[in-house]
């Protein structure tokens, strides 16, 4: 049981953690490659980067070389990308 009248600096880390850890809610956590394939679409630079497993930079770096044209639906800073279709034209690319 807790001591909320102990002070915080008389915690032992171990304690500490436990009171973290007992105040976080909680929540089930499916892999995101998994939710982002279950989508059919993965939307701007930051999901093509979740879904590819890389940084936000790199993403877009690879998106400029052109390799996903032909999953990618762009209009003006608006991206919707093909995750299906994207995932197999960088396995393509990548041989």
């Amino acid at each position: 049981m807790e001591d909320y009248n102990k002070p915080i600096w008389q915690l032992t880390i171990g304690e500490f953690v436990e009171i973290l850890d007992s105040r976080k809610p909680n929540i089930e956590e499916k892999p995101i490659i998994q939710n982002l394939i279950g989508d059919k679409y993965v939307y701007g630079l930051l999901g093509l980067a979740k879904l590819l497993g890389c940084s936000k930079n790199h993403a877009g770096k690879l998106k400029s070389k052109g390799i996903f044209d032909e999953a990618i639906i762009q209009n003006g800073r608006k991206i919707i990308v093909d995750a299906e279709k994207a995932l197999e034209l960088f396995k393509k690319d990548s041989e």
